[in-house]
């Protein structure tokens, strides 16, 4: 597999993002047959019908031949020869319609299943990436593949390659019939195979590396739009609403332009196509006539070379359909090579590592020259080195672009430090983390962005705890303080628990959804719990009953708030201030408040 690098503007250049692998066509096309294992029964049956389908249209050129020879000698039972040729023709055009019906079904009983297994894996190693690998990548490489190429895919499965192996089919009987007829007729359909190939020659050396730079454009304008609906807030704050739009618009402009160039490619090889039917057709009819005339050899009738102007005509749909869906077919191949480049990732596991000090499952936190940079020469963090005890909470104060959500990140096992190491319990984070990554992780994240999953409030919650009973759900609702909400919005005739949210579903409000996530927390039961702006979404109001939740979800828990209120810290037993990604103050929040630094000028403003 080989990794692309996004082009961006010069102005940019520091941005360049290093995407996921994409892996080669041998190595997709390996991973496509290897999807089909236990499906290949059908597959089997869809190519004998595909078979089929192509037999039978070849009936009716011979017998419109048989027809021909007839008239040109006269000869009697003609009436009769016409009326068993047009049943002939019937009968095969039932059988070809009902073999390439059936044909289309059976491919979909075996690609379906197989490309739902491919989804499923690459969504499964998707959400096993290393954060840092997601973030070199940026989220829109991500979801460009596992939404827009699976979708590629998923269309080409029902309508692509039934048309492409159809035309295939068909190709290869026709050329079988030119032979039975005569090979010198064969010879001849044969000689325009040279100008088809000279106009794949043209298109797919031009056309190839545009539907490469498409699907990487795609990408690009998924990062885009992305960013824009996650940083909306900060785009409007920070007036840079008009800059980051007009980025939009040139990463749409891109995508766009790509497209634009193929279809101009395409209709190009269009004319030389339409070129190359016309030759054909000219050398299988002037071949036919001297043949008729004896001036090759042995002559053939005028009923044989009907039947070839027929074949040929014939192939005009096979090959036209797969040398115009030949773009199609290049951009499922870039898709699938994009999807199998995620496919055949492995995930990150965790390394069997001793255990450091204490190694009993505690919750103990503790890092050692902690620094992390996204981009050379600035750190995000810089030579952090703390311990938190079992059970303390701790509060991180801090300017906006302190480094506050990485060391969150960081300590979460989310991203890998650049500098120095997290220990949890005297084992790095990051193994803790990747290892519990199939059952319960002792360390849990809560953000601003709270998902809420489509279904019941009992589906949401259950994902933290698939084993958790209703008593169970009720008693963490209750301990947090959401279960009279809950209640409120269920009709009078609905158990609250089977309640629809999200999509298609009862609307929640911010509030109701985090609230929902630290009732997760509550379920997962971690050592550790970050949390990072949990309770900014909420109204004042809403904000004091998160909060409170907040307060009694970390109880007994070693706890990492980032805190963007100062009444979290205040409730800390412990609160670090960063500045530039170090941390400047360490203590609790009442001493500090008494030195006069960073955190009580933070304080003051915070009051007035």
């Amino acid at each position: 597999m080989t990794s692309e690098t996004a082009p961006v503007p010069a102005d940019e250049a520091a941005a360049v993002r290093t995407l996921l692998p994409v892996a080669t066509p041998r190595e997709a096309a390996r991973r496509a047959w290897r999807a089909f294992d236990g499906h290949r029964g059908p597959l089997v049956v869809a190519a004998v019908m595909f078979a089929l389908s192509g037999f039978t249209g070849l009936v009716a050129p011979f017998a419109l031949g048989l027809v021909v020879d007839a008239l040109v000698e006269d000869a009697s039972g003609v009436a009769r020869l016409v009326w068993w040729s047009a049943g002939a023709i019937a009968l095969a055009a039932v059988v070809e319609t009902l073999a390439s019906a059936a044909s289309v079904t059976f491919l979909a009983r075996a690609a379906e299943p197989a490309l739902a297994g491919l989804r499923e894996q690459v969504l499964e190693n998707a959400l096993g990436l290393d954060h840092d690998v997601v973030e070199a990548a940026g989220e829109g490489d991500l979801l460009s593949r596992v939404g827009d190429d699976v979708r590629v895919l998923a269309e080409s499965v029902t309508t692509v390659v039934p048309m492409l192996i159809r035309s295939v089919v068909a190709i290869a009987f026709t050329a079988a019939g030119f032979f039975v007829l005569d090979w010198r007729l064969g010879l001849a359909g044969l000689a325009t195979l040279p100008f088809y190939a000279l106009g794949l020659r043209w298109y797919l050396p031009r056309s190839g590396p545009y539907y490469r730079a498409e699907r990487v454009a795609n990408g690009e304008r998924a990062q885009a739009l992305l960013t824009a609906v996650h940083g909306h807030a900060t785009l409007r704050a920070q007036r840079l609403g008009e800059r980051h739009a007009a980025r939009v618009a040139a990463a749409s402009w891109r995508s766009a332009s790509l497209t634009l160039r193929v279809w101009n490619l395409l209709t190009r090889f269009g004319q030389r196509t339409n070129r190359s039917e016309l030759i054909g057709l000219l050398l299988v009819l002037g071949t036919g006539f001297f043949l008729v005339r004896g001036d090759l050899g042995a002559p053939v009738t005028v009923g044989a070379v009907t039947t070839a102007a027929l074949f040929f005509h014939r192939l005009f749909n096979p090959i036209g359909i797969i040398l115009m869906i030949f773009d199609e077919v290049q951009s499922a191949g870039a898709s699938m090579t994009r999807v199998a480049g995620v496919a055949g990732m492995t995930p990150a596991t965790a390394p069997q590592t001793e255990a450091r000090g204490d190694a009993s499952p505690c919750g103990r936190l503790s890092l050692s020259g902690v620094g992390h940079r996204y981009a050379a020469g600035r750190p995000a963090l810089a030579d952090v080195t703390i311990t938190v005890e079992p059970g303390q909470r701790v509060a991180v104060v801090g300017a906006s672009g302190a480094g506050k959500s990485t060391l969150g990140q960081v300590v979460a096992g989310r991203i890998r430090p650049t500098d120095g190491e997290v220990l949890l319990d005297g084992r790095p984070v990051g193994d803790v983390v990747r290892a519990a990554r199939d059952g319960a992780s002792p360390v849990v994240v809560v953000t601003q962005e709270v998902h809420v999953f489509s279904g019941s409030v009992r589906d949401n919650l259950t994902l933290a705890d698939a084993t958790a009973d209703d008593a169970r759900l009720w008693a963490a609702l209750e301990r947090l303080g959401a279960a009279g909400w809950v209640r409120a919005l269920a009709p009078a005739d609905t158990d609250p628990l089977d309640l629809g949210v999200g999509d298609g579903g009862t609307p929640l409000t911010p509030a109701q959804a985090q609230h929902l996530a630290l009732v997760r927390v509550e379920l997962a039961d971690p050592l550790v719990v970050v949390l990072d702006e949990a309770t900014a979404e909420a109204g004042s109001a809403g904000a004091r009953a998160l909060e409170r939740a907040a307060t009694t979800v970390t109880t007994g828990r070693t706890t990492l708030t980032i805190a963007h209120r100062l009444t979290q810290a205040e409730v800390a037993d412990r609160v670090l201030v960063l500045e530039d990604g170090e941390v400047v103050e360490d203590g609790p929040p009442q001493e500090l408040a008494r030195r006069g630094g960073h955190y009580a000028r933070l304080s003051a403003a915070w009051h007035a």
